[in-house]
């Protein structure tokens, strides 16, 4: 009987250890995991910092479009009171043109009644 408990007992402290190394085996490949998945957020850390510095840059680049088309619209302003100014001119151009087309035309009448005049002179003649 005393053999017997022996066996029983040695049995149970090897049931023990195979336990205790079946858990350290099972937390061993737990570690090796959670280090795995603390590498792959390293990685994408890295890369979420690239992107930041990489929008970082178009922040800076869009401020420049910005600032230039902010000159851009000052100068297309300047354009538009230029233009105002050129249709102002050819306004006054304009009237000038009417005024001497008037004046053509009353001429251009008086040289008939001239030619009538002296039409009528030569025929008497």
């Amino acid at each position: 009987m005393e053999d017997a408990l022996k066996r029983l007992d040695k049995l149970t402290l090897e049931e023990a250890r195979m336990a205790a190394a079946q858990n350290l085996k099972a937390t061993h490949t737990v570690d090796e995991r959670v280090k795995g998945v603390g590498h792959t957020v390293e990685a994408i850390g890295s890369k979420v910092a690239n992107v930041d510095e990489q929008v970082a840059r178009v922040d800076v680049r869009v401020a420049g479009v910005d600032s230039r088309m902010a000159g851009v619209e000052n100068q297309v302003s300047a354009v538009n009171d230029r233009m105002a100014t050129v249709n102002d001119r050819v306004a006054a151009v304009d009237d000038q043109v009417t005024s001497v087309n008037e004046r053509v035309v009353t001429v251009d009448g008086r040289v008939k009644v001239v030619d009538n005049n002296l039409m009528q002179v030569i025929a008497g003649a």
